[in-house]
């Protein structure tokens, strides 16, 4: 997701917001675990009980990786990374699973490189410091925002 825009305070600040694409709820994420589960543990019954007790223990085993990882991508679903732009700073605040960080530029210093494909990574890099963005958007919208982003730092300059 691209998204801009202008606060009505300041009218040189500019921000963008990019997410992860979820086409799922986590509390429907939850409902189909729950319904994976519940289909699972009854065709392991069914098959204990009509003697192949040792379908039991790997329906368990097998609900416990899927749970594992069900919770590794839930952690991740709300990942996010906003750039704000003002006459006086770059900032670019990333989200990932429990961990925010949050990286400062002077704007006047940042260059904007765009890696070659097949990964076409946007760097913004001032000094000794760099950081990457636009992991969440397509590749033909990373170019879209490194050029935004170059239009709109030229012209706090």
């Amino acid at each position: 997701m691209l998204a801009a825009s202008s606060s009505e305070a300041d009218s040189a600040t500019k921000e963008w917001k990019h997410k992860r694409n979820c086409a799922i709820s986590p509390r429907q994420f939850v409902l189909f675990y729950l319904s994976l589960a519940a289909v699972s543990l009854g065709v392991a019954l069914i098959a204990a009980w009509r003697g192949g007790w040792l379908v039991l223990p790997f329906t368990g085993l097998d609900l416990l990786v899927v749970g594992v990882a069900f919770v590794i991508h839930a952690r991740h679903a709300t990942d996010y990374e906003v750039i704000r732009l003002s006459p006086v700073s770059l900032v670019v605040e990333q989200r990932s699973a429990q961990r925010l960080t949050q990286y400062e530029f002077n704007p006047r210093w940042v260059r904007i490189d765009i890696e070659k494909p097949p990964r076409m990574r946007i760097v913004l890099r001032s000094g000794s410091r760099s950081v990457t963005v636009g992991a969440y958007l397509a590749p033909h919208r990373r170019e879209t925002l490194a050029r935004e982003l170059r239009r709109c730092l030229a012209q706090q300059a």
